[in-house]
């Protein structure tokens, strides 16, 4: 297979280095020659202008340059070409710090310490260990196994919940419609780690929220959403705060990025904001992984990690 050129096609993220690493293998160019560029062969995208890739007619593979690939199905032009998504050690290992880092600061009640601090009080509340507190992941992929493998190692009770059935040693796994509300009533910290679908827009609503466990050691429920910000209703999560459905939230993603400095959500006493931040994408590393994938797949090798076009992810 003849090697072509890299369309690289970024919106909200400088080129510059994807740039320069990609072309130490290959010609990369920021636009076709023309809506019908015979010279490109690959696609390296985040939130690719619409219809860009409509009429390229030797395009044989779309790379998303992060893990979550509702960006790449936005596009209404979209070709029916293999479509790869970035599964990196490097941003799993963000991905559960972050993770491991939320779960830890509200088990250890880290913004009661906080105040007191402020207070200069001095005041050592109860603590739970940590296999009294039930972890449950929303999301069984590569990101949300690795989290939970991590949690597990720490002594946490860990669920998990996805669309189908993911079986995982040491996780009580919960899958489908009929899995959903059990997984919710036996969760304490709701991790949500899926990816963006039209079956999952919208999914943490208030509804959602009420079914998480609140008697606990916790003091009540807590959020924590790594995964897309569509996936949440914001005004229900403030709501579930203010009436006590939830104790807490940490929150990385929102339905409207930047979060709006308008937002309610800022300020929030319960709420602890990062923006966008959890698990960035990291050139350097998935560089290599594209190119050794481009390579791979003009040998005649299968391509890995590809998505499923008809699940959305």
């Amino acid at each position: 297979m003849e090697k072509g050129k890299i369309l690289l096609a970024l919106t909200g993220i400088h080129p510059q280095r994807w740039r320069e690493l990609l072309s130490a293998e290959r010609e990369v160019v920021l636009e076709p020659s023309g809506a019908d560029d015979p010279s490109i062969t690959y696609a390296v995208v985040w939130k690719q202008k619409p219809n860009l890739l409509r009429s390229l007619p030797n395009l044989r593979v779309i790379f998303s340059i992060g893990a979550g690939v509702d960006h790449v199905f936005a596009d209404p032009g979209l070709p029916d070409v293999p479509i790869v998504k970035v599964v990196a050690d490097n941003l799993t290992q963000h991905m559960v710090e972050y993770v491991v880092w939320r779960v830890l600061d509200h088990h250890r009640q880290a913004s009661l310490y906080r105040a007191q601090q402020q207070k200069k009080i001095w005041h050592e509340p109860p603590q739970r260990v940590a296999g009294d507190v039930s972890v449950g992941i929303m999301g069984l992929g590569s990101l949300g196994r690795a989290a939970a493998s991590a949690l597990l190692s720490l002594g946490f009770a860990v669920n998990g919940w996805s669309r189908s059935e993911r079986p995982m040693t040491g996780v009580s796994t919960y899958a489908g419609e009929a899995g959903l509300i059990p997984f919710l009533n036996a969760t304490d910290i709701l991790v949500v780690l899926l990816p963006l679908t039209q079956q999952t827009q919208g999914i943490v609503n208030y509804g959602l929220l009420k079914e998480l466990r609140r008697r606990n050691g916790l003091g009540g429920a807590v959020l924590i959403n790594a995964g897309r910000g569509r996936l949440q209703k914001d005004a229900d999560i403030l709501r579930a705060l203010d009436d006590g459905m939830l104790k807490e939230a940490s929150l990385d993603v929102f339905e409207v990025e930047p979060l709006p400095k308008t937002s309610p959500l800022w300020s929030h006493p319960k709420v602890f904001v990062t923006p966008h931040a959890a698990a960035t994408s990291d050139p350097a590393h998935l560089v290599p992984i594209m190119l050794r994938q481009m390579a791979a797949f003009e040998r005649g090798e299968r391509l890995e990690n590809l998505v499923d076009r008809k699940a959305g992810y």
